[in-house]
């Protein structure tokens, strides 16, 4: 059963796409999910690998909360229909959208090429346009609205070398606020985390962090310490919830203060 504080999401129902995390770790998305299933939401998780979408769900279920796993990759109009569609089917409802998925890369607009442009600029934004589109009827067609948090970066507000990735991360903050526009009068709130350099799986996985790396990030923080996916699961369970009725189209930037500091390249 929920085990927190009851934040107006009990018997919600969410959808977290990315929701699966590399080597047993805590991505965004894993974080996101847990959280909002210990809230009471009924969690659907979604990830392009479905093994690890059902060890986020297992986490899930072994504490007494809801969760079903699905496979999908969000890139495809075809599987963020399907996502939509499984959550209706099997919970008959849908409140809460986490657009979590998104993929990095290094390099100049002299060094990046048009191929990996085009695909940093699907899978990190038209994902995310295209679980809305499949999301929003669901949402209205329950009489009372919802919640959708897309997940940027503070590559978006700091620009470092990165520079497709930088520009994604920017329009994910664009996008989220043309959503809240068009969707308030239907009681669909829409906002934004920018996360800085926090300790996932998508910056460690297969040895791509060196500890020394991992220090310097962690002294980018303001107060020395160290973000993790749970920092932006609960800034997505805030902004899910009642709790952040009046907020919308907002971006709210968790760093630690690395913005108003660092311009190392390591967020």
């Amino acid at each position: 059963m929920a085990n927190e504080d009851d934040m107006g999401l009990a018997g919600k129902v969410a959808i977290v796409t990315g929701g699966g995390a590399a080597e047993g770790g805590i991505g965004n998305g894993k974080a996101a999910a847990v959280l909002l299933a210990r809230t009471g939401c009924k969690v659907v998780v979604a990830d392009r690998d479905k093994k690890l979408a059902e060890e986020t769900a297992a986490i899930i279920a072994k504490e007494g909360n809801t969760a079903s796993a699905i496979a999908a990759d969000v890139a495809s109009e075809r599987d963020c229909a399907a996502v939509v569609k499984a959550a209706m089917d099997r919970y008959g409802r849908l409140d809460v959208l986490d657009n979590n998925v998104g993929i990095a890369h290094q390099a100049t607009v002299l060094e990046e090429t048009l191929e990996h442009w085009d695909t940093m600029m699907r899978v990190s934004v038209t994902s995310m346009f295209l679980m809305s589109k499949h999301a929003i009827p669901a949402m209205v067609a329950g009489g009372k609205g919802g919640a959708i948090i897309n997940i940027s970066s503070i590559s978006a507000l700091r620009p470092r070398g990165l520079t497709a990735y930088s520009t994604a991360k920017g329009a994910i903050i664009s996008f989220t606020r043309a959503l809240a526009v068009d969707h308030g009068p239907a009681g669909i709130r829409v906002n934004c985390v920018a996360p800085g350099p926090v300790y996932t799986p998508l910056v460690y996985a297969g040895g791509k962090m060196t500890p020394e790396g991992r220090e310097r990030r962690r002294e980018s923080s303001l107060t020395g310490t160290e973000g993790t996916g749970w920092d932006i699961g609960n800034a997505v369970v805030f902004l899910a919830s009642e709790r952040a009725r009046y907020i919308t189209g907002h971006t709210l930037v968790v760093d630690g203060g690395a913005t108003l500091t660092s311009r190392r390249r390591d967020g």
